[in-house]
């Protein structure tokens, strides 16, 4: 068969930028793609899932949050040390201590949704770059300016993408996403979806990864 003309598989990531699991995840989702064959290699989506929709739209402070979500930063600090671990085993050094106000994410996932659609550019570049400036840096991605100077950061036009945030593009397209997500039974992320088939829920290793992939195309 010539798969010169086939359309490419397709990947469906639901994740939140403030999800170390899914930042972890995608690191893994990495893996397998460089084990993939080049005519196996999807076309990834990234689509929203606000794991803290209801925080405001300035943010907390991080200490606050913790106390909200943990019982306060010594649980949070015992937590957090497995999640490290799992990221150096996928060549990430996360950086909790350096967070010092958790966003909401609606803004950040309305960038990634303009990206991926504004002159079909890969959006990619951003969600890396948007993990890597809350989770490495400890920058504050629930601020507009911030947000703009990481797209400029990650290719994209920064000036553009200010005028986008500061507008209200997107924003009910990306609460019904996420409503979608939960109603198709997603409860958490990183959540996979190979070619609209096959599912994996939860930062998986490249094994499991290619074994869905393979799954997919079975049933394609």
């Amino acid at each position: 068969m010539d798969t010169s003309t086939a359309t490419p598989p397709t990947l469906d990531v639901v994740s939140d930028v403030v999800c170390p699991w899914c930042y972890i995840g995608k690191r893994q989702l990495e893996a397998a793609i460089e084990r993939m064959p080049e005519a196996e290699r999807p076309v990834v989506r990234w689509h929203p899932f606000q794991l803290n929709p209801d925080l405001p739209a300035e943010g907390i402070g991080r200490r606050n949050y913790l106390e909200q979500k943990f019982g306060g930063p010594e649980r949070a600090a015992q937590i957090y040390e497995r999640v490290r671990a799992a990221g150096r085993g996928a060549g990430l050094e996360l950086d909790f201590d350096r967070i010092e106000k958790q966003p909401n994410t609606l803004d950040a996932h309305r960038l990634i949704a303009w990206a991926q659609t504004h002159d079909e550019r890969d959006a990619e570049p951003l969600v890396e770059a948007l993990f890597r400036a809350y989770f490495v840096e400890g920058r504050f991605i629930g601020d507009r300016a911030e947000l703009a100077r990481i797209a400029g950061e990650a290719g994209f036009d920064s000036a553009a993408a200010r005028t986008m945030l500061d507008s209200d593009a997107g924003a009910t397209e990306i609460a019904a996403a996420d409503r979608r997500a939960r109603e198709l039974g997603i409860t958490g992320v990183p959540f996979f979806v190979f070619d609209g088939r096959v599912g994996v829920s939860g930062a998986a290793g490249p094994d499991a990864l290619l074994e869905a992939s393979a799954q997919a195309r079975t049933q394609a």
